[in-house]
């Protein structure tokens, strides 16, 4: 299949090293200027497209690594134009947005699948098969926990406009909800408090707490953080069941670190948690999103779980604005 990539930032660079990992033919890029595709599509020697209308003409699937407010518009335009989609999380900016996603590539015959990249990394996914095969007993409660430096841009951050990426609690800590609803299934209701709702969006920081509480009866106690100095990126988790517990710190054998808050010419412009596999868990998603527009597997992530995550993440910002716990209602299947 011939892939087109849309955005050239970070993710876009990630998704495009992972691509030349498969099968599939790298075609090229498309983003808000021609000028800003040209560097990343003369490393791979591919072509620079003027719009997604014109990339649309020679892919047979887009990979959307966009601003996260401009995902619904085009994955709808490559749905019509009967390409399927791989999509950076989070899904969409709003619930409506996602489920017009879904509706379009149902409509289409077209795949939609959403790169919720923690699935793949192997610490949470051997987590996962340790649960799954009970060798902690009945699951009780989850923490887990996400710190990273606020996302930077020299222009345009989009990232601090929250009507454009929903801030720490939609675009970081989306994460860890998909992740902890794959391990204790669908979430009844949500509690949050971040720093930035009290403050305001323009601190240098921000910090969120936020509990699930899951229709199994789990609890999970989600901590995510845009405070660290670049380039450093923490992640862990606490599995607990009535036998046995699982314990993952991703930074429990660093050496001391001393953090000064200062700015890294070195830090790209989001953080990105750190593996020592031979292979990059951002390759292996792709991989088996390609294997599944092939036929040949079911992805461990489907569109429905995107929008799942991503509904969850609402919540959690609206109960951070309000104050008070937000319930979960099911979410009635997408009709195309």
């Amino acid at each position: 299949m011939r892939v087109g990539v849309a955005g050239v930032g970070f993710m876009g660079a990630m998704h495009a090293a992972a691509w030349v990992e498969t099968g599939a033919k790298l075609v090229g890029f498309t983003a808000e200027t021609t000028e800003e595709a040209e560097p990343i599509a003369k490393h791979y020697q591919v072509k620079v497209f003027p719009s997604l209308a014109a990339m649309l003409k020679e892919v047979d699937v887009v990979d959307i690594c966009t601003p996260t407010h401009l995902h619904a518009e085009m994955t709808i335009k490559a749905a019509e134009a009967g390409k399927h989609v791989i999509c950076e999380k989070p899904l969409a900016r709003t619930l409506e947005d996602g489920q017009r996603m879904i509706a379009a590539c149902r409509k289409a015959g077209v795949k939609l699948y959403v790169a919720h990249v923690v699935r793949f990394f192997p610490e949470y996914a051997l987590a996962r098969a340790v649960v799954q095969q009970g060798k902690i007993g009945k699951l009780g409660t989850i923490r887990l926990n996400r710190g990273s430096f606020r996302p930077k841009k020299p222009v345009g951050n989009w990232f601090l406009d929250e009507s454009k990426s929903g801030g720490i609690l939609l675009d970081l800590m989306i994460h860890d909800f998909d992740y902890a609803r794959w391990l204790a299934g669908e979430v009844e209701s949500v509690y949050a408090k971040k720093i930035t709702a009290q403050n305001g969006s323009m601190l240098p920081v921000d910090y969120g707490l936020v509990i699930l509480k899951h229709r199994s009866g789990v609890l999970t106690h989600v901590a995510g953080a845009w405070a660290y100095p670049p380039p450093t990126f923490r992640t862990g988790f606490e599995i607990s069941g009535d036998g046995g517990m699982i314990d993952f710190d991703s930074s429990s054998t660093a050496p001391i670190e001393t953090l000064l808050q200062k700015i890294s010419a070195d830090a790209p412009d989001v953080g990105l948690p750190s593996s020592p596999l031979d292979e990059s868990p951002y390759t292996t998603e792709i991989k088996e999103f390609y294997a599944a527009l092939c036929g040949e597997c079911v992805p461990r992530v489907s569109a429905e779980d995107g929008l799942a995550a991503l509904q969850i993440s609402l919540a959690a910002i609206e109960s951070a604005r309000t104050g008070q716990p937000v319930s979960i209602q099911p979410l009635a299947e997408v009709q195309s």
